[in-house]
């Protein structure tokens, strides 16, 4: 396994991630998983290098009698990884605080105090601190964000005194799908070490303003939905049926018929330099070198070790690169599960 700094952090963070939304309980979006699978894949993450684990407060969240009192399953399952194993000093551990308006995205002209109340930061961190049974935490990031939170200053307050506190290293910001320019405002407060973002062969807008402007400021970036929900597989074909709502919805018969033909043609680039879809995507994230790691998300021990294996120090060719910039394919399937998004502008054009 590789190493990459997470930008002024100075962490060293493995060039593969692993990202947990589908590790545990019941995860949105996602079938229930074998947890006794999830814990070998985290050791077996461990032993091969990765150290970057990445997961939220709602990752397989089991709602309990009170919205605080709920089960938060990935955190957890993690927590008691960690505990076994004894590797807390190895791992890199992020996790993210939602809105407390329980809304994803975040919504233009929503004021910040519906979304991050005074005093709701530190409380919600103090409640992940304790499902994942640590006592400091590596990065927390804003689990929704705009940049109309920026000029407030009660958030930047909380966060410098929950670090002086010593409850947490880093600050960052997971920003909103498909809007790669919606956090420069609040990168130049300086108080924002990383921005998770989603970056793929078909989603290549980061490059235009997001990369050159983390390049310039020390900026880590957390690469998300690599494998685009799944699409960059390479296990999905015309008839592929899901029966969870969000790839029933990502992946429904006439989206299909846009992606495959896509995949056809990627397919046809397999050969020396990636032998697979998941390689051919994996190796064009970390061909960028203003990334700091990519998180597929994992709860196989197969995928993990297939994962793993990429970060080689092998970078596409330019010639490759080239011909993959071809393949953007900029659209945003989110928005039709909230057709208010539309209307919200949330489309970044």
């Amino acid at each position: 396994m590789k190493y990459r700094t997470l930008g002024k952090t100075n962490l060293k963070v493995s060039e593969v991630g692993m990202g947990t939304w589908q590790l545990a309980g019941k995860p949105w979006g996602w079938s229930v998983p074998d947890e006794s699978e999830s814990m070998r894949s985290l050791y077996r993450f461990v032993d091969l290098g990765g150290n970057f684990i990445d997961t939220a407060w709602v990752y397989g969240r089991v709602d309990g009698p009170g919205d605080k009192k709920g089960k938060h399953s990935s955190e957890e399952l993690i927590g008691k990884f960690l505990k076994e194993s004894k590797v807390r000093d190895k791992v890199i551990l992020a996790t993210k605080i939602p809105g407390k308006n329980r809304k994803w995205p975040a919504r233009s002209g929503v004021s910040i105090s519906k979304v991050f109340p005074k005093g709701y930061i530190e409380e919600m961190t103090d409640s992940s601190l304790k499902s994942l049974k640590v006592d400091t935490l590596d990065l927390m990031q804003f689990h929704v964000w705009q940049d109309g939170f920026a000029p407030n200053d009660d958030w930047k307050e909380e966060i410098q005194k929950i670090t002086k506190k010593g409850k947490v290293r880093y600050w960052g910001i997971s920003i909103n799908d498909y809007q790669p320019t919606n956090c420069l405002k609040t990168l130049d407060t300086g108080l924002i070490s990383s921005i998770q973002f989603i970056f793929n062969i078909f989603h290549q807008k980061p490059e235009e303003k997001l990369l050159p402007y983390a390049a310039k400021n020390n900026i880590g970036l957390i690469a998300r939905v690599p494998l685009d929900e799944g699409g960059l597989t390479g296990r999905i074909d015309i008839n592929t049926k899901y029966d969870d709502p969000l790839h029933i919805h990502y992946f429904n018969k006439q989206k299909l018929k846009e992606f495959i033909p896509r995949l056809r043609e990627l397919e046809k680039l397999l050969g020396e330099e990636a032998k697979t879809l998941p390689e051919l995507a994996l190796r064009w994230i970390l061909s960028h070198k203003e990334v700091s790691t990519v998180i597929p998300g994992t709860r196989k021990v197969k995928y993990v070790e297939d994962n793993a294996s990429i970060s080689d120090g092998r970078l596409l060719s330019d010639e490759l690169m080239e011909v993959l910039r071809e393949h953007r394919w900029e659209r945003n399937f989110y928005v039709d599960l909230d057709p208010a998004l539309k209307k919200d502008g949330y489309i970044e054009k």
